[in-house]
Order: C-alpha cells, then structure tokens, then sequence
C-alpha cells in the first residue's frame, strides 16, 4: 500500500537527519564493493529531487597514489553528457524563434545544401535528425579532424565523409551530427559555442566549474581515468585524451565538457523543474518535451544489447520507453538523459521526481550505460527511496 505524503516526508527527514551530509544507506556501501572488487577507483553518487539533494556521498580516490579524495567538487569529463547541454542550448534558441528542429540544416550551415545520400539523393538533413542520431552523416576523422580549431573547421570535413545511410532509415550513434548541431548555435547566436553556454546555462545556473577549457586550478581536482587490466583484474591509471580542454581545440557538443557534480546536479535540477530553477526559466514546456520524449518513430536505439525498442531518442537524450532488466529496472517509463565514455552517468526520471547521477571515471567499460557500477548503483538508490517511502 503506497505510504502517505505526510509519512513519506517524515521518514525521509528522520533519514536524512541521521547523516552529516545527506545519503541514502547501502549506496555507499555499494559503491565501497565496487571499488574493492576495482571496478572503479572512486565515485560520487548523488539522487536529486526539484528542490533539495536526497544523497551526495563521495567514495574512494580521485588519484589512487596521492590518495586525493573525492569531492562534490572532483572535476570529470562527463564527454557525451555532454550531448543533452547541446540539445538544450538549441531548444532555447527554438524558444526565441530563432531556429526550429524541423528546419533543414543548410538553412543555417549552407555548405550541407550540396550534401547527397548513398543513394545520389539530396539529403535535405533536419536540426531533429542530426541531434537524435537518424541524419546519416559521415563522421569527421583523420589528421584533418585533428587540426580543427574552430567547429567552422570541421564542416567541410563531415561532408567530405560519405553518409552512412538513407537519412531517417535508422538509428545510428553519430558524432559529427551532435557538433553540426553546436555549429548552428554559433551561426544563430553569433557567439562561440562555450561562450554561449556560459552566457545562457552555466552562469545563470551556477555551474561554475563546468567548461570545456579547465584552468589551471581547476586541473588539480580532475579526476584521473583508470582501466580495468583483463589479465591482472587491477586498475591502471591512463592519461585524458590530450586534445582535451586545450585552447586550441573547438567547443565540441557532442563530448567536450568537464564538470563537477555539484555543477551537473543544477542542470539536472532544471530538467527536473520542467525548465525552470530558482524562478528563472531556460525552456519552455514544449522544449522540454522535444528533449525528454522520443523523436525516433519506432526505430530501435541505444546502446542495450537486446532492448533497442525499449529507447527512443530525444532532442540530445536517450529515452526509456519502457523498463527491462538490467539497468533500467527500477527506472519509470519516460526516465530520459545520456551516459559518458568514462563512465558518468545521468538520469531524470520524472515519474518519480528524482535524478540520479554518477561520477566516476573509468575508462574501458565494455560498455559504460550498461555498466554493472550503473546497474548497482541505481539499484541501491531506487531501494533506499523506497525504504524512505519516495
């Protein structure tokens, strides 16, 4: 029998009261067997409701050798979390009724008019299709790619790439078409990409330690990757990609950004208010429903083997249609947000009025959105909710 509001509320402040920070039990334990099992050298979980922190819990190192703690403050490349604050960046321009995700993409990045599929067709691309994985365009590689320094750059380099398929045709994960998108915010907004974000996102929202340049001082709380040696079961720290954060390098959408969890938790916050946060509002309802409700028709996606009918994909997000088994278990249907190479996690489900988030940086998964430190972390959050009466 579901619990009423008034006992939910008490036992969650009697839960909560018995910690110094806020922590639902078992996470952290959890996450301390993950660690000694080395699947992971540290994390920081966090579960997130619209107007307070349900658990923050930090766990293990952020550098094994010099044992530096994790912190709300750890600094992480979150890389394809970073796809969901492209997808956002658009929707707000859509709001202003500068752009429309169902307008083609030559409207704005004229270059693509010429672009043809593998069929000799004009492809006609839309803002929708290269931000929900359905466009078919190339993907940008090679030394050319590599010497980008601005994402005006790297245009000529996508379409030089013949396309994957017929647009539409199918789902299909797709890098370039995430930066095409990051490009059009340039093109719109007249600013560069991170100078936008900053202006728009991350200044008003308070996440001042998300970038996609890290200062000095913010490098000495990154994080260090490590990888899981299959032979020896250890972990071995690896070093960052080194073109990241440099300067040098374009604004990328579709995997650029650090942060840190406080930071990523104000974002989450905002999605979870339906756009809004501390009475300033960055998307309209509708925006928000392009980017938490699939965009896709029917067509299998994701990235869970056996379960690609279970997504859908949003304006920047991967949706869950409906629960299986696995890491999306004790998600609700509608639970929608995006993954990260190394790990991170993030996701919204608005059924339950929480967003759960994961930072770790672990850099051989076999594959990181089904990752078992997901799957068990979720699982003890979801329990100890349900144990508060949430």
């Amino acid at each position: 029998m579901k619990r009423s509001l008034l006992t939910s509320t008490v036992l969650l402040a009697t839960l909560l009261s018995t910690t110094a920070a806020p922590a639902l039990p078992e996470v952290g334990k959890t996450m301390e067997d993950l660690i000694a099992r080395n699947e992971i050298a540290g994390a920081v979980t966090m579960v997130i409701a619209k107007d307070n922190i349900l658990h923050l819990e930090n766990s293990g190192f952020a550098d094994v050798d010099t044992k530096r703690p994790m912190t709300p403050d750890t600094l992480f490349w979150i890389a394809s979390m970073t796809k969901p604050v492209t997808g956002v960046a658009i929707l707000m321009l859509q709001d202003e009724g500068k752009l429309n995700v169902a307008d083609p993409v030559s409207k704005y990045l004229p270059e693509f008019a010429n672009l043809k599929t593998p069929s000799g067709k004009p492809a006609n691309l839309t803002i929708a299709q290269i931000l929900t994985h359905t466009s078919g365009l190339g993907e940008a590689s090679g030394p050319a790619a590599r010497e980008a320094r601005t994402l005006a750059d790297l245009v000529p380099i996508w379409l030089a790439a013949p396309m994957q398929y017929e647009p539409g045709e199918r789902w299909r994960y797709c890098q370039s078409g995430i930066n095409a998108a990051a490009r059009i915010v340039e093109v719109v907004s007249g600013k560069t990409f991170d100078a936008f974000l900053e202006e728009r996102l991350f200044g008003p929202l308070g996440m001042t330690n998300t970038t996609f340049y890290p200062t000095a001082e913010q490098r000495t709380r990154l994080a260090t990757g490590y990888a899981k040696n299959r032979e020896s079961g250890l972990l071995e720290p690896v070093p960052h990609r080194p073109e990241l954060g440099r300067r040098d390098r374009p604004p990328l959408g579709n995997g650029g950004l650090f942060s840190t969890p406080r930071d990523y938790a104000r974002f989450c916050q905002m999605l979870l208010n339906g756009g809004t946060l501390d009475g300033r509002r960055y998307l309209s309802a509708d925006a928000l429903k392009l980017l938490s409700t699939p965009q896709t028709g029917d067509l299998p996606t994701g990235f869970i083997q056996g379960y690609g009918t279970h997504y859908g994909w949003g304006i920047g997000t991967c949706v869950l249609r409906a629960p299986h088994p696995g890491v999306a278990e004790v998600l609700s249907s509608g639970t929608y947000g995006h993954g990260g190479a190394w790990g991170t996690q993030a996701w919204i489900d608005p059924v339950k009025g929480v967003a759960y988030l994961l930072m770790v940086q672990r850099s051989n998964f076999p594959n990181s959105d089904a990752s078992d430190v997901r799957r068990e972390f979720q699982k003890a959050a979801a329990a100890a909710l349900w144990t508060a009466g949430l």
